[in-house]
């Protein structure tokens, strides 16, 4: 055998131990890279709003007349409501007015979201409501820390797919809000930032399919109100620019609206005590169901 030809032969391992220890180097550089950039994010957002968000549970538009429909709001801080500073601008009070209005109908609202929650508290959240009760429509908006807190998808997916038949062994009709485009996020530096949006538009996408496989109704609120957020950060962002601002609830309520009008109503019909609720435009049917992408 030539000597090049076995001199080359000898010369493969090193090559590929030194092709390893190279993609080895760029993993861990780029690892420390992102650490770094999620602490200037976390550094930039802080805890302006504290970890609270307001009480809006009561009994919405109480004068109206026949009995109240019962609305719950599970998930994270945004179906909490935080960054909101009136309880009628949180999400559930946007929600239980509309649904008011739409209805003809009081609304009582359960609001059992927690900041900072993940989709894994979804069941924890479930078990804290009393024996006796029973929503008629739940709504779940849940995953923005999944992404930041990296759980993997699968396991997302599997406790929303449990909190849907829990709400539907219940009784109550339900509609997913899926998990918000956090490209959005401008205190988050790049690279991470598009990382990040392309992790939450993975996870809206298996949210939707799985909600629609359970029988749910998803609302893809990347494709409804993510380019408001993007275009219009001051406004649609709270003091810390990651939480919704009164508008940015005012447009994500609006968003889930017809979707929770529908589920309302026909959880309604099946009690055999419909209200009479005012149809969704074709435009605001459009983001009801919508593919995710």
């Amino acid at each position: 055998m030539p000597a090049r030809t076995v001199e080359r032969i000898r010369s493969r391992p090193l090559a590929i131990v030194a092709a390893a220890l190279l993609l080895g180097a760029t993993a861990v550089a780029a690892r420390l890279l992102l650490t770094r950039q999620a602490r200037i994010a976390r550094r930039r957002i802080g805890k302006p709003l504290g970890e609270d968000a307001l009480d809006a549970d009561r009994v919405w538009r109480p004068r109206l007349a026949g009995e109240p429909i019962d609305l719950l709001l599970l998930g994270d801080s945004l179906a909490a409501g935080l960054g909101a500073e009136r309880r009628k601008d949180t999400l559930g009070g946007r929600l239980a007015k509309g649904l008011a209005r739409r209805s003809h109908r009081p609304v009582r609202l359960r609001t059992v979201a927690v900041v900072g929650s993940e989709s894994p508290d979804l069941d924890a959240q479930l078990a804290g409501l009393a024996d006796d009760y029973v929503p008629d429509v739940a709504v779940i908006v849940v995953g923005g820390n999944d992404v930041t807190h990296r759980i993997p998808i699968s396991v997302s997916v599997r406790h929303l797919e449990d909190a849907i038949a829990w709400l539907h062994a219940l009784g109550a009709a339900v509609v997913v809000g899926t998990c918000p485009d956090l490209g959005a996020l401008r205190p988050v530096p790049q690279p991470l930032r598009s990382i990040a949006a392309r992790l939450s538009r993975r996870l809206a996408a298996a949210q939707a399919q799985a909600a629609i496989e359970q029988g749910a109704t998803p609302v893809d609120l990347r494709r409804a109100v993510g380019a408001m957020f993007s275009d219009e950060p001051d406004e649609m962002f709270s003091l810390d620019r990651f939480h919704p601002s009164a508008l940015g609830y005012r447009r994500t309520a609006d968003a889930l609206l017809p979707a929770v009008t529908a589920a309302a109503e026909e959880g309604l019909a099946d009690l055999g005590t419909t209200p009479p609720v005012r149809r969704a435009s074709p435009g605001e049917a459009a983001a009801i169901s919508s593919p995710v992408r």
